[in-house]
């Protein structure tokens, strides 16, 4: 096992370093431990471990949609779930939840 010795120095937000440091407590995973897993991940995925992408910004809004486009925001939907690409519910509430 190699030695520990590089140190790496980050300036985060104040409220996310604690909502992810009681996080990592609670499962029992130092930081530095965290911090290290997630570069191995960007070194197995030769990049970011997870997608990045800009948030779908365009907000839907049915009552001016034709039937046609209607049927065609479902299907998109159905074929992202079958994809799992999309939350579960509980997910989806604890969003909106959180921005509220």
């Amino acid at each position: 096992m190699a030695n520990k010795t590089a140190n790496l120095y980050a300036r985060i937000e104040p409220e996310t370093k604690i909502n992810a440091e009681s996080i990592l407590e609670s499962l029992g995973i130092p930081v530095s431990t965290a911090i290290n897993m997630f570069y191995k991940q960007i070194i197995l995925n030769n990049g970011m471990p997870f997608e990045l992408k800009l948030p779908n910004k365009k907000n839907i809004d049915i009552s001016k949609m034709t039937e046609v486009q209607f049927n065609s925001e479902m299907e998109n939907a159905y074929q992202e779930m079958l994809d799992n690409k999309g939350v579960s519910v509980q997910q989806a509430f604890s969003s909106i939840k959180r921005s509220e």
